[in-house]
């Protein structure tokens, strides 16, 4: 027998925190199953892509859905022949199209990704904000490695994370897009978009151009609208009124502006940002239309 393999203090700690991290995520999807808003197929779509929940003993998320326990849990297992340690990455097809059969929900339409993008200072984030009062939408929170403003909150604007975590999730493929910006990097956790789409809820990203592009490219569903001022001298005033920003930011801003502008091509939908609550009705149209 093969001796364990010695592992240096440092690939040690690694370790440990990489099983803190995959604890956590397992505990947050059974939290989903219990609540009811994660089901038993998306669960086992997500382990597809996802190491930690792969790794998850079948046994824990049948105790996790709502009124079934230990002794229904195991009682199920055994009828459908999937051993008590089983992991949700070892089932066989067959196991798996039973355990699915079993949990077998209503079929649920997938919901519409739109991707919202514009220039710095167009009022991407006053748009998401009004959608999020509407439950047609469910909108993705960034992570991003720049400084919260004054009236931003954590997990709310963005999840605020340091240059190590965002290097951390990028290397452990966390991000749907990720996006270097005015200085800072922005990213959208892929694990929350995929499980409101698998569920039926149309999903609104507000990110940068660089980030949409990526998008573009790894989903042929998304669909990408593009937010222009609805003029120059709009834009201009609204970015020389940005107290946050430095006399020097600002510039470099007006000048990236002026390159994004030209990206609205490459966009499925124009939209002008004259009035918000006008904005918000044609995203509202887009997400219900079939075509």
């Amino acid at each position: 027998m093969a001796l364990p393999p010695k592992l240096t203090p440092e690939q040690r700690s690694a370790a440990l925190a990489q099983a803190t991290i995959s604890r956590r995520v397992r505990a947050d999807i059974k939290k989903s199953v219990r609540e009811g808003s994660l089901s038993i197929s998306g669960v086992l779509e997500l382990a597809k892509s996802d190491v930690a929940i792969g790794k998850m003993r079948v046994l824990e998320l049948l105790e996790s859905v709502p009124g079934v326990g230990r002794i229904r849990a195991l009682a199920i297992l055994e009828r459908l022949g999937i051993s008590i340690p089983r992991k949700i990455q070892g089932l066989g097809i067959h196991q798996r199209n039973a355990l699915l059969q079993e949990f077998k929900t209503p079929s649920l339409a997938r919901g519409r990704l739109i991707v919202l993008s514009g220039p710095g200072g167009v009022g991407k984030s006053t748009v998401a904000n009004a959608l999020r009062k509407s439950s047609d939408f469910w909108v993705s929170v960034s992570a991003t490695t720049r400084a919260p403003r004054a009236n931003e909150k954590d997990g709310v604007d963005y999840f605020f994370l340091t240059q190590e975590e965002f290097d951390r999730r990028i290397a452990d493929d966390e991000f749907l897009e990720w996006a270097s910006f005015a200085g800072a990097r922005y990213g959208t956790p892929a694990k929350a978009v995929e499980g409101a789409l698998a569920q039926g809820r149309n999903v609104l990203l507000e990110i940068e151009i660089e980030g949409a592009r990526q998008v573009r490219s790894h989903s042929s569903e998304a669909i990408l609208v593009f937010l222009e001022p609805p003029s120059w001298e709009d834009l201009v005033s609204r970015l020389e009124g940005r107290g946050s920003d430095s006399p020097e930011r600002r510039a470099h801003r007006l000048e990236l502006a002026q390159t994004e502008l030209a990206a609205a091509k490459e966009f499925d939908v124009v939209l002008i940002n004259d009035q918000v609550e006008k904005v918000v009705g044609s995203l509202l149209s887009l997400a219900r239309s079939t075509g």
